[in-house]
């Protein structure tokens, strides 16, 4: 049975295993499994309309779980491949900066940055030699289950539904995939994994998961100013000491700079504004030098997990498994997950070739495998940062110095509740200047990520009380979802026949939605729900 009554006929397609997600988990578990046992059947199914198109990271990536992978993967390595060469670790303030120590966990020596959006389409044709069936534009609607609840697959998402729910000319029923187990790899803030934590209370013995946005950009600029393999990171300037954020700006070839900045969605400020910051760090002396004169080729914004060791929900449940970000695998003070999400698959696909196609034992084996030791290694560094900047740093210094061997382990609280109030919050002077580098605003942002959405579809972000936007929210918050989301989705307009005799209501632009999940994290009533719209919709992005 599925979540809903079926209303119509579908098709049934069934495999061994089926897998949600062509990220580098979901890719990395179908090729190691195929390695292990060709026999098996396996599915890969990818929301977007072409492998590598929703996918956005930094990316720098440590090379031993690939070498593992493939261990020749080198001999025809992925289109953007850049070995790591000179690391730099900068305290901005508004008008200048200085170079500190890098940190042991951002040297990089021996790594390499890559597109991890081109990497995936690199791995997906290595996956299909070997057997394993891929399909973008597949979207993942809701799970099925048997009659003791069990996983038994997913149903993929309906085509050519109106926005009113109506069946349009080219209506096609989604079909059901069935698998004796289902992995999702859906990356941070999994849509169906949301609704799996909650019906088996795989959450009930971690603390909440964590979350920052990081929104990137690839730039080309001229000739003579980049210095390939180089690796930057920043911290400070734009983002107050209450407010965890920083950049990146690593310098590929063919003068090309791939350059981004991470705010951590448990700030406080109801006015902070992660999009804008972002802006105000590339109009920075030490960082505008380098782009003025430049294009824009490609641009947009993901969730990035970030609770690490203490917030990993239960991975198992009965007939499927958590892989990757889906699990919360990355390691924050190294700012990496690519080489985690790649362990996780490995070690899923050896689980299930080894028991059966059975998940049952998976949570322990993660748990006692070097990805979670990795992270229990630094569980203390995030959460101190809740205390502010400076405790933070001296927090993160002692748990480097001792490994992790600290007795106690710090608390992780849900994103959402430390949003105050305007009342209780004095938002501080960021101290913000002048933007001259472009683009001007989140719209103009919004035609970088190439995002496709059909106008006449279901809305796929759902506000369960939309009256409380217009009367609570904008008196405690003054709706913060209009400066959180990075696309201009959300917007207060005038209508006279609004909730409440207020004359406003909330109007959701849909159609630039990036699928960055951050409404869904950061709104403070917990009343947006996102969901995958129809398949093959999105953000469409090129090297990021």
């Amino acid at each position: 049975m599925s979540e809903t009554t079926p209303d119509t006929e579908r098709d049934v397609m069934e495999y061994d295993v089926v897998t949600v997600g062509a990220g580098p988990a979901g890719l990395s578990f179908a090729i190691r499994l195929k390695q292990l046992n060709p026999e098996i059947s396996v599915c890969v199914i990818e929301k977007s309309s072409t492998i590598g198109a929703h996918i956005l990271s930094g990316a720098v990536i440590e090379t031993g779980p690939l070498d593992a992978l493939l261990p020749d993967w080198r001999d025809n390595p992925p289109p953007i491949c850049v070995p790591a060469t000179d690391d730099e670790f900068w305290l901005l303030s508004k008008d200048g900066g200085r170079k500190l120590p890098v940190p042991p966990g951002m040297n990089n020596h021996g790594n390499v940055i890559v597109s991890l959006g081109a990497m995936c389409a690199w791995l997906a044709p290595q996956a299909e030699a070997l057997g394993v069936e891929i399909y973008p534009g597949f979207a993942a609607a809701e799970t099925l289950h048997d009659d003791a609840g069990a996983v038994v697959g997913v149903r993929i998402g309906d085509m050519g539904v109106a926005r009113d729910g109506s069946h349009k000319p080219g209506y096609t029923a989604g079909i059901d995939i069935r698998a004796k187990v289902t992995v999702l790899a859906e990356g941070a803030r999994g849509h169906l994994t949301k609704r799996l934590v909650k019906r088996f209370k795989l959450d009930a013995m971690s603390d909440p998961q964590g979350y920052s946005i990081g929104i990137k950009e690839l730039w080309q600029v001229p000739e003579g100013r980049t210095s390939p393999g180089k690796i930057v990171h920043s911290f400070g300037w734009p983002a107050d000491t209450a407010t965890y954020g920083g950049s990146f700006l690593y310098h590929l070839d063919n003068n090309r700079i791939a350059l981004g900045f991470v705010s951590g969605l448990d700030y406080k400020d109801p006015n902070y504004r992660p999009w804008e910051a972002f802006q105000q760090w590339k109009n920075h002396p030490m960082v505008k030098p380098l782009l003025d004169g430049g294009t824009i080729e490609s641009a947009g914004a993901r969730a990035i997990v970030t609770g690490g060791w203490q917030s990993l929900p239960k991975v198992e449940m009965p007939g499927a498994l958590l892989i990757g970000d889906t699990a919360g695998l990355l390691n924050v003070p190294k700012v990496k997950g690519t080489h985690q999400a790649i362990r996780s698959g490995m070690l899923a696909a050896e689980h299930l070739a080894a028991g059966a196609l059975s998940p049952d034992g998976f949570d322990a084996k993660l748990r006692d495998s070097e990805a979670m030791a990795e992270l229990r290694r630094v569980r203390n560094i995030k959460p101190g940062f809740k205390r502010g900047l400076w405790f933070g740093l001296l927090n993160a210094a002692w748990e480097t110095v001792t490994g992790g061997r600290s007795p106690w382990t710090l608390k992780n609280t849900a994103d959402w509740s430390a949003l105050e109030k305007l009342e209780d919050y004095h938002a501080p002077d960021r101290g913000w200047g002048e933007r001259e580098l472009p683009p001007r605003d989140r719209l103009a942002g919004v035609y970088f990520a190439a995002t496709e959405h059909d106008e006449d579809q279901p809305v796929h972000l759902r506000v369960l009380d939309p009256s409380i936007c217009v009367t609570r929210c904008t008196l405690e918050y003054g709706n913060p979802c209009t400066r959180f989301c990075p696309a201009a989705v959300y917007e207060i307009v005038d209508d006279p026949d609004g909730p409440a005799g207020t004359g406003k209501r909330l109007q959701i632009n849909a159609a630039n939605c990036v699928h960055c999940k951050t409404c869904d994290i950061k709104d403070p009533y917990e009343i947006i729900d996102w969901v995958t719209p129809e398949g093959g919709s999105g953000p469409n992005y090129r090297n990021l």
